[in-house]
């Protein structure tokens, strides 16, 4: 039995690998991207430690060669998700129970299984499966999921050591419970990494998850399972089903176990989900916890002062590296018009040089979109941009679909501050620029503000400190991670917790103690080493005075 309070291996954040020509990492990622795209793999659902296989089954192809069937999941129903809340639920004693040393033991074992033996793998189906270039899936599927990981458990420990002051004759302690209940984790498909942790912290805070992934995941999180069960988690821990949305809600909102959700996507999915589970709240056995990262329109704005060469390369990075779909992605942009001429030459040179195509050639720095809807409605966006009078398509404004969805990263100069372009979230690589008079940053900042709903990540360029310091201010709001001279992309575990407000989310902050925190329930234990023994205070003695 435990009677030592250990101490965790300190976290450390992990190390990028080049892929430059000729090193052993690139060689890896290549034989295995060929492996993977000779194979059809069958992916089935994982519920209560079983594989589970229906008659229904789906292709997937790569998003950049969608004629290509790289393999096939088998698609659920509610059935499914009632089998997952009921191993959930089943695995949740023995789990729960388990010293908080050996679920931490899982998930260091989880990340240096996917930084290590499975790094290859791990990028080559974030690769294939979302059309990610090879830098943008190591620091994503490999890097940041393994940080998150590390620094989870090490926020752990942080949270368990937090205890209150006891006063003489009594110890007192507080308990960090798991929720009582089941937790859902619903996934996007950009992040492999979001993909993992959604599930991954809840469980390692002693919860069991039911775990829907985008459809559009699939092939990545199937590697994630695999990695899952390799580092000895325990069935029915964390359960993945292939199903879909409605049916998924269906069966858990309705549940008087459910304790919370875990939730990447659409602002307006979210809205939805908050809605069904306030119409249901008298059947739960507690209040839920509700933890979300949604939508985004995020911003740059340059002041005067601003380096016009640092700018156009924040632009070309934050607003089309994976192509755009990121939360974190820059769609809109404020250029002073004394910068303007410089900035988009360079941006536009930049564009020229991008190669976009196939995940495999490792020249591409331009890849797919995730699907065709996704591809429809970013050309629909771009085609009445070419039609409006009022806008300018400087940049890009291809669309391809023929063999992969790829769309030609698009700069969009508008005339109007409230162009549907620097107001609606687009998801995909457009970003639309106001050029304002120089003597107007202070009133740009007004408008900035007010644009959007939305509050997820913006960035301010300026080497007037006295700007910088305005926009902080005056945009405190407007971003949950803000950025000075930098893009607003990238956020690193454990350096720039991620997460906004607004319209964004509940900015709970992946990747800190903060979201930890909202999968433990604390219980206070007072302990009273020498209880007393009659009921009077000594104010009720008898005495004249």
């Amino acid at each position: 039995m435990s009677n030592a309070i250990f101490n965790v291996p300190p976290a450390t954040n992990e190390p990028i690998k080049s892929y430059a020509p000729g090193t052993q990492e690139r060689a890896e990622l290549q034989a295995m991207l060929r492996r993977f795209m000779s194979e059809k793999k069958d992916l089935p659902m994982h519920i209560g430690g079983n594989k589970v296989r229906t008659n229904n089954k789906v292709n997937i192809a790569p998003p950049h060669n969608h004629k290509k069937t790289i393999g096939t999941y088998h698609r659920g129903d509610a059935s499914h998700v009632n089998k997952a809340i009921e191993a959930a639920l089943k695995a949740k004693a023995s789990w729960s129970a388990m010293p908080w040393e050996q679920r931490a033991a899982v998930f260091l074992r989880a990340a240096d299984l996917i930084s290590g033996p499975y790094r290859a793998a791990m990028n080559a189906a974030t690769m294939i499966g979302q059309s990610k270039n090879a830098f943008q899936s190591e620091i994503d599927a490999v890097c940041e999921l393994a940080d998150f990981f590390r620094f989870n458990v090490q926020y752990m420990t942080e949270i368990y050591r937090q205890q209150p002051e006891s006063a003489p004759l009594t110890w007192n302690r507080l308990e960090y419970r798991p929720l009582e209940g089941f937790v859902f984790a619903l996934t996007p498909f950009n992040f492999t990494s979001i993909a993992g942790n959604l599930p991954g912290a809840p469980a390692l805070m002693g919860n069991t998850v039911v775990w829907k992934p985008s459809n559009t995941q699939i092939y990545s999180a199937a590697v994630l399972m695999e990695i899952y069960e390799k580092a000895g988690l325990p069935p029915g821990v964390i359960n993945l089903v292939h199903v879909s949305g409605p049916e998924a809600g269906g069966a858990i909102f309705s549940h008087p176990d459910f304790a919370g959700i875990h939730y990447t996507g659409s602002t307006s999915v979210f809205n939805g989900i908050w809605k069904t589970i306030g119409e249901h709240v008298a059947l739960y056995k507690s209040y839920p916890r509700l933890v979300g990262e949604t939508g985004g329109k995020d911003f740059v704005i340059a002041h005067p002062s601003a380096d016009p060469e640092t700018v156009a390369v924040a632009l070309a990075r934050g607003a089309f590296e994976y192509q755009g779909q990121k939360c974190s992605a820059a769609s809109r942009a404020y250029i002073p018009a004394s910068l303007w001429k410089e900035v988009k030459e360079r941006l536009c040179d930049d564009l020229a040089t991008f190669k976009m195509g196939d995940v495999e050639d490792f020249g591409n720095f331009i890849n797919a979109v995730i699907d065709e809807a996704s591809f429809d409605k970013l050309e629909g966006y771009i085609s009445r941009a070419k039609k409006d009078r009022n806008v300018s398509v400087i940049a890009g404004g291809k669309c391809d679909k023929s063999k992969g969805y790829f769309i030609q990263p698009t700069v969009i100069e508008a005339k109007d501050p409230y162009y549907r372009t620097m107001c609606e979230e687009l998801f995909g690589p457009v970003l639309t620029i106001y050029v304002y008079a120089d003597n107007k940053f202070e009133e740009t900042l007004d408008i900035l503000d007010k644009t959007s709903a939305y509050a997820l990540t913006g960035a301010v360029f300026a080497n007037d400190r006295s700007a910088v310091e305005l926009a902080s201010k005056k945009l405190v709001n407007a971003a949950g991670n803000f950025y000075i001279n930098d893009k607003p992309t990238g956020a690193v575990v454990a350096q720039q917790p991620f997460g906004g407000a607004r319209k964004s989310g509940t900015n709970d902050k992946a990747g800190s103690a903060f979201n930890l925190l909202r999968w433990a329930s604390p219980r206070t234990i007072k302990e009273n080493f020498v209880p007393p023994v009659d009921y009077r205070y000594p104010f009720l003695q008898p005495g004249k005075k």
